[in-house]
């Protein structure tokens, strides 16, 4: 009898102690989509709903040993990346996936948390830019993240589509362009899938509530876990929007602390 396997996510990001965003949100959205979740984490954070206190480095061998760990024994379908403080761990994680010859790669840009405290140095953005984003099959910035990497304010959604073909180093990697800046009532993401040129527009309705934390963490974990499903970009893309889309209107009217609020990740369970 032919054993069963499990779609295999790992995530590399870190830690949030308040359980709403990094790697708890990732392994709670991973497990939601149906797939098994591994973490290596980047580091540890001091959060909750009202913001990041402080964040403590792993270090750098610590981390390459947790996704060796991951990767050599277990393996990973799709590999989920968010929080990357410097140039130094972007450098760590971009050669580890060049050394395993990982593809499905999801690049989730996270620079600043919902509470707006700043989660990367300033030189690791280049880093990023040049050395990580060639490796990802797809990247999901939001507006604040995608005018950092695209050197330029985004006005409206009729920036999106110039933006989406800027970010995607010459057509190889796929935009997924996320609106929920923006203040309209209706919110459409922009996907760009590099790999077919197609364009899917995202639409959703702005819900009124304060549980947005980790939405971003959510959403490109979703994400991963579709890919390593095995659905087409597009598809995936629509599953792990209505998956964030569903998540955000389920966990609406929950209290947990005093802040910004997680969504409900197991809404469909």
């Amino acid at each position: 009898m032919t054993a069963k396997t499990y779609n295999r996510v790992l995530t590399i990001a870190g830690s949030d102690s308040g359980g709403g965003a990094g790697i708890q949100a990732d392994i709670k959205a991973i497990s939601a989509m149906g797939c098994y979740a591994a973490s290596a984490i980047t580091a540890i954070t001091v959060q909750n709903t009202l913001g990041v206190e402080a964040v403590h480095p792993v270090p750098l061998d610590i981390l390459a040993g947790q996704i060796d760990a991951v990767l050599s024994d277990i393996g990973a379908d799709a590999i989920k990346i968010g929080m990357l403080h410097s140039a130094e761990v972007v450098h760590v994680v971009a050669q580890k996936i060049e050394q395993y010859g990982i593809k499905n790669v999801v690049l989730d840009p996270v620079m600043v948390s919902t509470s707006g405290h700043r989660l990367i140095e300033e030189t690791a953005i280049d880093s990023l830019k040049s050395r990580l984003m060639p490796l990802a099959r797809v990247i999901t910035p939001n507006i604040p993240e995608a005018e950092i990497l695209f050197g330029q304010k985004i006005a409206s959604e009729k920036d999106f589509a110039h933006v989406a073909q800027a970010l995607s180093m010459n057509g190889s990697v796929s935009v997924l362009l996320k609106a929920g800046h923006l203040t309209g009532e209706t919110l459409v993401d922009y996907f760009y899938n590099a790999e077919d040129g197609s364009v899917a527009l995202l639409p959703s309705k702005r819900v009124n509530t304060r549980n947005t934390h980790g939405t971003g963490c959510t959403l490109s974990s979703a994400f991963a876990a579709a890919i390593a499903r095995g659905e087409d970009l597009t598809q995936a893309a629509q599953s792990a929007k209505q998956y964030i889309e569903q998540a955000i209107i389920a966990g609406a009217d929950y209290q947990i602390g005093h802040g910004h609020g997680p969504v409900h990740h197991f809404w469909n369970l």
